[in-house]
């Protein structure tokens, strides 16, 4: 037994000498060689951008309203590009860009946003820094004209990330933000969609009212943007869905699920129907796939939105950037309104399934 324990004891010596011997280790030089083969190389500044998702088909769309749509897409571009290009950092991008299409009746983001069953305008914004991991979101907010500014300030200005209905209305109020009567948000179309929705389910149950009227659940707006600094930021805003009810949020406020940035993977702004997208976390499952497994940006967002999401029963897209500028708009729709810029004077945009 004596000899057994010195046998051991004289391995366990061995082994100690060895793992404090500094030939045994790996060169300083080595080490620092194979860091930096590991860093990404940053690309050059950037933006992406959607108007969401849906059944937008080329055969329903006049020349005029196609031409409207990529006109105002790539007014957004041209703004969020122009703060990039004079060094601001990526949430300024992210900003510009977005205020564009909430401004505009296009688009189910500030004017122009879907009524709940109720007949109001409910709204919902998220932005993220992926520098500093940063966040700030609003949800069911009525007044405040621009969302998505909201958003900013609750991160910029408050101990907390999200914050709903009245106080956030108080909140931004507090923070100077510009406050409209709701009835800036009212627009015909999009209030003869809810009629349309009622009357049909008032002839079938709801969700054969919906499958009528598939673009009821999609129309958000994003932005994901990169600036001169390799700084990644992510914003969405959005009205959510035609005839939604009980204050029901989506996925766009949600960090993780319709909105997230991270400098050493990516940023994602998502629109589709936000139930899935908050089951299957799907912002924050692009970001997990590259970290975690390995992927490209590119193979994890092909993978979540033709794969995952098709098999979970979701329909919608999303836009994602990484730091070294690559850019992935997969959707499973047969349309989302899209573009991106990483070149001065140079906005490209899309619409429909068999562009790009």
């Amino acid at each position: 037994m004596k000899n057994t324990y010195q046998y051991f004891l004289s391995i366990l010596l061995l082994l100690f000498i060895a793992a404090c011997d500094p030939t045994t280790r790996e060169p300083a030089e080595e080490r620092e060689v194979k860091t930096e083969e590991k860093e990404v190389k940053q690309g050059p500044i950037s933006l992406v951008i959607h108007g969401g998702a849906g059944t937008i088909k080329r055969e329903n769309m006049t020349e005029e309203q196609d031409a409207e749509y990529r006109a105002k897409l790539s007014e957004a571009l041209e703004a969020g590009y122009a703060k990039l290009e004079s060094g601001a950092p990526a949430l300024d991008a992210v900003i510009a860009a977005i205020q564009i299409m909430e401004e505009s009746p296009l688009f189910n983001a500030g004017k122009g946003a879907v009524f709940t069953n109720e007949g109001k305008n409910e709204l919902d914004a998220a932005v993220m820094d992926g520098k500093t991991r940063n966040a700030g979101a609003v949800a069911g907010v009525s007044t405040i004209k621009s969302p998505i500014l909201a958003a900013l300030s609750v991160m910029n200005n408050s101990p907390h990330v999200m914050m709903s209905g009245k106080g956030a209305e108080q909140f931004a109020a507090e923070q100077g933000l510009e406050l409209v009567d709701p009835e800036y948000f009212f627009t015909q179309s999009r209030y003869d969609a809810l009629q349309r929705v009622k009357k049909r389910e008032e002839e079938k149950d709801r969700s054969a009212a919906l499958l009528d009227f598939p673009d009821s659940k999609f129309g958000t707006v994003g932005c994901v943007a990169l600036d001169k600094d390799g700084n990644i930021a992510a914003g969405t805003s959005t009205g959510g869905m035609t005839n939604k009810r009980y204050g029901r949020i989506g996925d766009a406020p949600i960090i993780a699920a319709g909105t997230y940035a991270d400098n050493a993977t990516c940023g994602v702004s998502a629109t589709g129907h936000g139930e899935y997208f908050i089951r299957s976390v799907v912002a924050y499952d692009v970001a997990a796939k590259m970290k975690y497994a390995g992927m490209s940006l590119d193979a994890a967002a092909n993978k979540i939105v033709y794969e995952e999401l098709v098999e979970f029963g979701g329909s919608g897209g999303f836009i994602a950037l990484d730091r070294a500028g690559n850019i992935t708009m997969p959707f499973n729709t047969s349309g989302m309104y899209r573009g991106y810029m990483n070149e001065k004077n140079s906005p490209k945009v899309f619409i429909y399934k068999d562009e790009e």
